[in-house]
């Protein structure tokens, strides 16, 4: 099939971009790398009558380490390859490329952008739950309002749906850096390397000095209509990295989280893969923080 008809606009600075969203909204839809719009277009599944491509606007194409390094924040037009191969990004927060070696494949991560994954809301995309995971922000610009910043855990209010207002256009996100002994890692289960994950999660592991948990949360995709985060310290803290009962931290976290059966795969196969992916990462996610110190 082909898109239904629409009016193509191209604006060459932010300002005029939120300017053309005003005018235009609610009959807009933003295009950055595409990835996930120009499907639906194409299945009809998604009809704006406007589209406002946003790949003129290169002030938007960034990835920024914060001063401290306390933060990475990545700006709207920066591609999801972007993000994994920026170099300052990773030595700060690994977690980022880790999981970005998830997302689909090169040549579609080569045009897609983390912002615009993260602003589609899928509740199979990995960096809506790394944004969660990490308590990270996102920034809302529009030509009433201004600019606005929305915590990840005000953002996402349901499948592919997030709190942002008509004729606002989500112009970056920030990734805060866990503090202290941290340890982070990402893992999935998908039928093909590539697919949407049959289940994923993120976790951080946190150890005090004398390398004792001190916390551990984890984050899930496909399990929930968003990305869900689960304090799970209660069944490990005060243990050692090494002697920590993992497994139980796995199973409270099968028992909080409720999914739901599709084509793909059943409620009770989804639960059983966050307990045996959650055990996985938390283990290994505090091997890591008791080597490095803390860098997740």
């Amino acid at each position: 099939m082909k898109p239904a008809g629409f009016t193509y606009h191209r604006p060459a600075t932010v300002d005029d971009a939120v300017a053309v969203l005003a005018e235009v909204s609610p009959a807009g839809k933003v295009l950055a790398g595409g990835q996930s719009l120009v499907p639906l277009l194409s299945m009809r599944l998604a009809s704006p009558e406007h589209l406002v491509d946003i790949n003129r606007l290169a002030d938007l194409a960034y990835v920024r380490v914060g001063d401290d390094g306390g933060s990475v924040t990545v700006g709207a037009l920066a591609r999801h390859a972007d993000v994994e191969r920026d170099a300052a990004a990773h030595a700060v927060l690994p977690l980022l490329r880790d999981t970005l070696r998830h997302v689909a494949h090169p040549t579609i991560r080569n045009r897609g952008t983390t912002v615009g994954s993260i602003a589609h809301a899928d509740p199979s995309g990995e960096m809506t739950a790394v944004l969660a995971l990490l308590g990270g922000t996102v920034t809302l610009r529009s030509a009433a309002a201004g600019e606005r910043t929305v915590a990840a855990h005000d953002f996402f209010t349901g499948p592919m749906s997030t709190c942002a207002d008509v004729g606002e256009l989500v112009t970056s996100v920030t990734f805060p850096v866990p503090e202290g002994r941290t340890g982070a890692v990402w893992t999935e289960v998908a039928r093909r390397h590539g697919d949407y994950a049959v289940c994923g999660t993120g976790v951080v592991v946190t150890l005090d000095d004398d390398l004792r948990v001190a916390g551990a949360r984890a984050a899930y995709i496909s399990v929930a209509p968003e990305p869900v985060v689960l304090d799970l310290s209660e069944a490990v803290v005060g243990a050692m990295y090494d002697d920590a009962d993992w497994p139980a931290a796995g199973r409270l976290a099968a028992g909080r989280l409720d999914p739901d059966e599709d084509i793909h795969a059943t409620a009770a196969y989804r639960s059983h893969l966050a307990e045996v992916l959650t055990t996985r990462a938390l283990r290994e996610a505090a091997g890591r923080a008791s080597v490095t110190g803390g860098r997740p």
